[in-house]
């Protein structure tokens, strides 16, 4: 009956990993397929290769700009750009969270005013701040900012309502304080709530950092997208628009893999 059971098991697990790679496999086939017919169509002109650009020329674009060190430049902007805002998004959502938990009263004020600013376009927001702060960098980080905050404060101040209330009351009960039961309880039960959070944001962050740079900015792939399009150098703009896929992947995974580093602690 054991051997059974075990043999079960093996049979299960063989078939999920079995299943894992195909779907890999799958992933990486359709990705081809759509590389090969963009290169296809652009090389018998089907579409036009001047306006759609190719794989291959997006490729000698990259290797170009990679020679003459001008990439990295933009690279190293908008990456710097994005983690900055991230992690102030990160900060203010998580103490403005506490202090709305902390004082009832305070955040029953503020709610209505947190929702109307996460619901407005933060495009709209964008010339303002180019105006009162000037166009520089500190302008795109808070615009970055913008977008992301308001709904990652939100979240996490649902999250801090939602932990389990016969904890809080537990706490209470053996005359524990306000601060016992942010620090034993709440803070403890809203770590994943943040992680998750964390992995909308980076996006959101960097998002933010593109607004902010299509606006105010001199370097950045978002600068380079503007520029190129308005000089009519499409291969920079699609090639920038991949590498930004290429980062928002990246940041992504090393939150997702923290994540799992975290959870298989405990």
């Amino acid at each position: 009956m054991i051997h059974k059971t075990i043999t079960s098991q093996e049979d299960y697990l063989r078939a999920e990993e079995h299943k894992k790679l195909k779907i890999r496999f799958y992933q990486v086939a359709l990705f081809v397929i759509l590389l090969a017919t963009w290169e296809l169509t652009s090389s018998l002109h089907i579409i036009n290769p001047f306006i759609f650009s190719s794989p291959s020329r997006i490729i000698k674009c990259f290797c170009d700009m990679i020679v003459d060190k001008t990439l990295f430049l933009h690279i190293g902007v908008t990456l710097f750009e994005t983690l900055t805002s991230f992690l102030l998004v990160i900060l203010l959502s998580f103490f403005v969270a506490i202090f709305l938990w902390w004082n009832d009263t305070l955040s029953h004020v503020l709610e209505p005013y947190l929702v109307v600013f996460n619901s407005l376009p933060k495009s709209a927001l964008a010339p303002i701040l180019i105006v009162w702060l000037g166009n520089n960098m500190k302008t795109i980080i808070i615009a970055a900012i913008s977008v992301a905050v308001f709904g990652s404060i939100l979240n996490l101040y649902t999250g801090f309502c939602s932990v389990d209330p016969d904890k809080i009351k537990l706490i209470k009960t053996l005359k524990g304080t306000k601060l016992d039961c942010l620090k034993l309880v709440v803070i403890p039960s809203s770590i994943p709530l943040l992680l998750s959070i964390m992995k909308v944001n980076i996006g959101l962050s960097l998002v933010g950092v593109i607004i902010g740079e299509f606006l105010a900015a001199r370097n950045g792939l978002g600068y380079l997208i503007l520029y190129g399009s308005q000089v009519f150098k499409l291969d920079w703009v699609l090639m920038s628009i991949v590498l930004l896929c290429m980062m928002a992947m990246g940041l992504y995974s090393a939150i997702n893999f923290a994540e799992k580093m975290y959870l298989r602690q405990f």
